[in-house]
C-alpha cells in the first residue's frame, strides 16, 4: 500500500510534507508494487516488484531485499540472482545513488530573537539497505523532518549577523547533527545547504540603515584622515622650508663673515704693506724725513681748518695766529721723535699748550 502525504497549504509553524519525496518502506504493499519518484499529495505511475521467478537481473546501483516466508534472507547485489520460487520474495528495492529532496519554508528563532524564514536542499543516499527498510518506515520522510528541526535547533543557538556570516558552519552542523541521529535508518547525509534567508522586514531595514550608517562612518573617517594627513602635509612642508631658509640664511651671514674678515685682513695688510713701503722709503731717500715733516705739518694745518668748517667751536693752540711758529714746532717735534726711536715706530705730533676761544 502507497502513502502519500498531501498538504494543500503550508504554513511556518505546521510545514508540509517535502515537495520531492520516495517512499522507501511503505511504498511496496503486499501485492507487489514497485514504485519510484513522486511528488508529495499527488498519485504519480508505479512499477510493480520483479515478479517472483527464478533467475533475477539486479540493475547497478540498486540493492534487493528479499524475504523468505516474511523474515529477512539476504540483500541481492547488482548483476544476476537465483532466487527460491514460492519461498523467496523481493521486499523492498533500494536505490544507492544521492537524493537531493526539498526542504520546505520553516520559521526559526535566533538567539537575539529574531524570526526568519528558511529553506534548504538536503542530499543524502542510503548506504545500508537492510536499516533504510527495517530500520523506519519512511526514511526519505523522517531524514526531512530531523533536517527541519535540527536547523531549527542550530538556528536557536546563533545570532541573526553570525546566521548571515557563518552559513557554512550552519549547514556543517545540520549534517553532523542528522548523520548522528539517522545512523540506526542506514541513510547518510552528504550535505545541507540553506538556500534562501528571509528576515523580517522591519529588520531587513534596520539592516540597510546600519550599513548606510556604517558607510557614512567610513566615508567620515577616511575624509577627516584625509585632512589630517593634508595638514601633516603642510605642516612638515613649512618645517622643512624653515630649516632651510634658516640654513640659507646662516650660510649667508657665514659667507658675509667670512667676506668681511678677509676684506678687512686685505686691508690690514694693504695698509702694513703701504706703511713699510713708505718707512722704506723714508729712509732709502735723502731728505725723506723734511718731505714727511712737511706732509704733517700740512696735514696739521688742514686738519683746523677743517675742523673750522664743521663747528662753531674750534680749539687752537697759543699760536695759532702764528703760522710759521706752527710748522716749526711740528717739524721740531718730528725731528725729535725721529732722533729717538730711529723711525723704529710710526711718527706721532703732539702739541704744546692748546687754549680754547669762542
Amino acid at each position: 500500500m502507497l502513502r502519500t502525504v498531501t498538504s494543500t497549504t503550508r504554513t511556518a509553524s505546521a510545514p508540509s510534507a517535502l515537495v520531492l519525496r520516495r517512499n522507501y518502506a511503505t511504498r511496496y504493499g503486499d501485492e507487489g508494487g514497485y514504485g519510484n519518484w513522486s511528488n508529495s499529495g499527488i498519485g504519480s505511475p508505479r512499477k510493480s516488484l520483479p515478479i517472483n521467478t527464478v533467475v533475477k537481473f539486479v540493475p547497478q546501483q540498486e540493492a534487493w531485499i528479499v524475504e523468505r516466508m516474511g523474515r529477512f534472507h539476504r540483500t541481492l547485489e547488482p548483476g544476476l540472482q537465483i532466487l527460491m520460487p514460492f519461498l523467496d520474495r523481493v521486499r523492498y528495492v533500494k536505490s544507492l545513488k544521492e537524493v537531493a529532496i526539498e526542504i520546505p519554508s520553516q520559521s526559526a528563532i535566533t538567539q537575539d530573537n529574531v524570526t526568519l524564514d528558511l529553506d534548504g536542499v538536503l542530499y543524502f543516499r542510503v548506504v545500508d539497505p537492510y536499516k533504510a527498510s527495517y530500520g523506519v518506515e519512511d526514511a526519505e520522510f523522517s531524514v526531512a523532518q530531523l533536517a527541519q528541526t535540527t536547523m531549527r535547533a542550530e538556528i536557536g543557538q546563533m545570532t541573526l549577523d553570525r546566521t548571515l556570516a557563518e552559513r557554512a558552519h550552519l549547514n556543517s552542523n545540520i549534517v553532523e547533527a542528522i548523520n548522528t541521529a539517522a545512523a540506526d535508518w542506514g541513510i547518510q547525509c552528504l550535505r545541507y545547504e540553506i538556500r534562501d534567508i528571509h528576515p523580517p522586514a522591519k529588520v531587513v531595514e534596520s539592516m540597510h540603515q546600519q550599513v548606510s550608517a556604517e558607510r557614512t562612518k567610513r566615508a567620515q573617517i577616511l575624509d577627516s584622515e584625509g585632512s589630517r594627513q593634508a595638514a601633516i602635509n603642510v605642516a612638515e612642508g613649512l618645517k622643512q622650508s624653515t630649516i632651510l631658509q634658516s640654513e640659507a640664511d646662516r650660510a649667508e651671514q657665514i659667507n658675509r663673515a667670512t667676506g668681511e674678515a678677509e676684506a678687512i685682513l686685505l686691508r690690514a695688510q694693504a695698509s702694513a704693506e703701504g706703511i713699510r713701503r713708505i718707512a722704506d722709503a723714508i729712509t732709502s731717500t735723502p731728505g725723506g724725513h723734511h718731505a714727511v715733516s712737511l706732509t704733517v705739518a700740512d696735514k696739521y694745518v688742514d686738519a683746523f681748518a677743517q675742523l673750522a668748517k664743521e663747528t662753531n667751536t674750534l680749539i687752537l693752540p697759543a699760536s695759532a695766529n702764528d703760522a710759521a711758529g706752527m710748522v716749526a714746532q711740528a717739524l721740531t717735534i718730528y725731528d725729535g721723535i725721529t732722533k729717538k726711536r730711529g723711525f723704529d715706530t710710526a711718527p706721532t705730533v703732539s702739541s704744546g699748550n692748546f687754549g680754547s676761544s669762542q
